[in-house]
């Protein structure tokens, strides 16, 4: 260690840096030498943000919508949310009960630095998406992790969650679509694990609900709309992943007064409020009709079926049948313990790297995710591209023994 770092907090340095960025930059560092890389490793859609939404930013800009903003975000955006709530997700909402941020990811770091004490557990549904555990972590929290495989649709049992409960208990967090696997929690387990938080009665829910339009059962259900922990759920979105508004960077929550407020006040000491026209444009996608999300889901639900269709071809490989998102989340475990004789693969961190030195793929190992048997395949590609990915898998495979 340096002499600089060992100036660094012991917090940052107990940090883990994120997988899926790491490997985008891996594979990026591959290209630029010159190889062509498949990267299937971050969490993007690869259509463009819809040109109405574009074009109200511009708009906004010209008429000089520049300047700082509220905390929480506008009054104007905060109102279009309560009634794309209440419209869409019965979740009843005033403005003051929502606090817009710089990406779903800021309104999960105000959440837990609100709410955690140091050694206060915080319940993780696994696998996860890959920041909540540092975020909880860097908030001083304990994370306590719920692992369900393959063979469990990777969704945890509600009797899991009510023995994992203990006076230290201070959240539960999940994602539905979730990120990595694309699984969704259906209607009946929401209302199970709602059951279960209300006769504890001394917990939060933070429910991210970012892939809420990539969804294929049918019917979003969240779990804040039970009215026994309306009072007791942090619903988290944002417009990343159904506008395809990744760069923009804008996402919210809402939930219970004192907890809004919270989310107030640490914001306002770390980045204030999010930029202004983002803001107006983002108001204006709410408020449209859901064609183009609801098109893109279509474009997601033919490539799912397309990878699964791919990659059953894959000797080896465990595949299940996600409901939402956009990724594959294989086992990959029956090639742990095999070589090509060049390169050995011992685990999921071994997989992903062999796909990428050997198949000039990029992934993203399941160890990030708390699945250390799988890797997440981003299936936000062209079908070109998903096509000669897989192909690239398979060759490769062929030669581990």
């Amino acid at each position: 260690m340096s002499k600089g770092e060992s100036l660094l907090s012991a917090r940052v340095q107990a940090m883990e840096e994120s997988a899926t960025i790491r490997m985008a930059q891996k594979s990026r560092d591959l290209a630029a030498k010159g190889v062509h890389v498949i990267s299937l490793s971050l969490g993007e859609p690869d259509f463009d943000t819809p040109e109405f939404i574009k074009q109200a930013a511009w708009e906004a800009l010209k008429k000089g919508n520049t300047k700082y903003t509220p905390v929480p975000g506008t009054l104007d955006l905060r109102k279009a949310i309560c009634e794309k709530f209440r419209t869409e997700n019965d979740l009843h909402f005033t403005p003051a009960q929502i606090v817009v941020s710089n990406g779903a990811k800021q309104s999960i770091a105000n959440i837990c630095m609100s709410m955690l004490n140091e050694g206060d557990e915080a319940i993780v549904l696994a696998p996860y998406w890959v920041s909540y555990v540092e975020i909880i972590k860097f908030a001083g929290g304990v994370p306590v992790i719920l692992n369900a495989g393959i063979e469990k649709d990777f969704k945890v049992h509600p009797h899991e969650i009510a023995e994992a409960i203990t006076p230290k208990t201070k959240m539960l967090i999940f994602s539905s679509p979730c990120n990595p696997t694309g699984s969704v929690y259906t209607f009946d387990e929401l209302k199970a694990i709602a059951d279960i938080v209300a006769a504890h009665g001394n917990m939060l829910i933070v429910a991210d609900e970012i892939y809420e339009y990539i969804n294929f059962t049918g019917k979003h259900a969240s779990i804040g709309a039970f009215d026994h922990v309306r009072h007791l759920t942090a619903t988290v979105n944002g417009f990343s992943k159904g506008f395809s508004m990744t760069g923009w960077r804008l996402g919210y929550m809402g939930g219970p007064d004192w907890l809004a407020d919270a989310c107030n006040k640490v914001q306002g000491q770390f980045t204030s409020g999010a930029a202004s026209f983002s803001q107006e444009a983002a108001a204006v996608a709410l408020r449209a009709p859901r064609d183009e999300a609801f098109a893109m889901r279509d474009a997601f639900l033919r490539r799912r079926n397309l990878m699964i269709d791919l990659l059953s071809d894959v000797p080896g490989l465990k595949i299940n049948k996600p409901q939402g998102a956009f990724y594959i989340f294989p086992d990959v475990s029956a090639y742990f313990g095999t070589s090509n004789g060049n390169v050995q693969i011992h685990n999921a961190d071994d997989f992903a790297e062999a796909m990428l030195t050997e198949a000039h793929v990029g992934t993203v190992s399941g160890s990030a995710f708390g699945a250390d048997q799988c890797v997440r395949l981003s299936y936000a590609a062209s079908d070109e591209d998903l096509k000669e990915a897989v192909r690239r898998i398979r060759q490769t495979l062929l030669n581990f023994k």
